[in-house]
């Protein structure tokens, strides 16, 4: 059994930006560098700690390293988890500005979370009539 102690340590002071990830990352629109919606985030890889081990008092925290998105939506309902290699990876060093939106510093065409969207325009989207060009 665990004690919870009376008073609790003031956190330590962090270099950049702190992010609340249910806040700030998860579910969020990912956008590339033109614009172009990607994905929506689902879940994040950490690095930088044992995921079976409790992180100890004074060392140093985790870090992002990529962005998980993936077929998640039948997990939320029925539970359960989708299989690791399931989930496709936007890395972290990718991500060029969270806010409302997280936007990208590449194109989506660089990406493997953009194959879905990229299939659907060429095999559906563009055998429809009218369908290969820009609507204006």
């Amino acid at each position: 059994m665990t004690t919870i102690p009376d008073r609790l340590e003031k956190a330590p002071r962090f270099e950049g930006r702190v992010l609340d990830a249910q806040l700030h990352l998860l579910d969020r629109q990912i956008l590339d560098a033109d614009g172009v919606p990607v994905t929506t985030v689902d879940d994040l890889e950490l690095d930088g700690h044992d995921p079976d081990q409790p992180i100890e008092p004074g060392a140093p925290a985790p870090w992002i390293s990529a962005l998980l998105t993936g077929p998640v939506l039948a997990t939320r309902i029925f539970g359960g988890r989708v299989p690791a290699s399931r989930l496709l990876r936007v890395p972290w060093s990718a991500v060029s500005k969270v806010g409302t939106v997280l936007s990208l510093g590449v194109r989506a065409d660089s990406l493997d979370a953009s194959w879905t969207e990229r299939w659907v325009r060429d095999h559906i989207i563009g055998r429809i009539p009218g369908g290969r060009h820009d609507p204006q």
